[in-house]
């Protein structure tokens, strides 16, 4: 199955941010339906107040996706910080936050119940 990108629904879009996802996007055994998503975020974004309320304040959902455009920083519960570049892979399992370095777009992968939970919050946090 494939998706255009356009095709994707936009399901948050702040400034600096905008989250698309496409649910129903394959399984993975034990993790249930899995979503594709593509996120385009602007250097600066902080996941950091977004994530504020959820279990250790941190995205509690797996991700495994690549980096079109830009560099991200993520840091776990333990303080140790990943960097992704364009063209990277990556799997970012859960526990983390995300800082933007530089604008990017991703390509994201990720067990859709549990991650539609984490964009949910988000987005009653930006309603505040």
């Amino acid at each position: 199955m494939k998706i255009a990108k356009d095709d994707i629904e936009v399901k948050m879009e702040i400034p600096g941010a905008i989250i698309r996802q496409r649910t129903d996007f394959g399984d993975a055994s034990g993790l249930g339906k899995i979503s594709g998503e593509y996120f385009s975020l602007s250097a600066g974004v902080d996941t950091t107040p977004l994530f504020m309320g959820l279990e250790g304040n941190l995205c509690q959902c797996p991700h495994w996706g690549y980096v079109l455009k830009g560099q991200l920083t993520t840091t776990d519960a333990h303080g140790v910080e990943e960097t992704v570049s364009a063209k990277d892979l990556f799997y970012w399992p859960s526990g983390h936050n995300v800082k933007v370095n530089a604008d990017a777009e991703i390509v994201m992968f990720s067990p859709q119940n549990q991650h539609t939970h984490v964009i949910n919050h988000m987005i009653e946090k930006v309603k505040g």
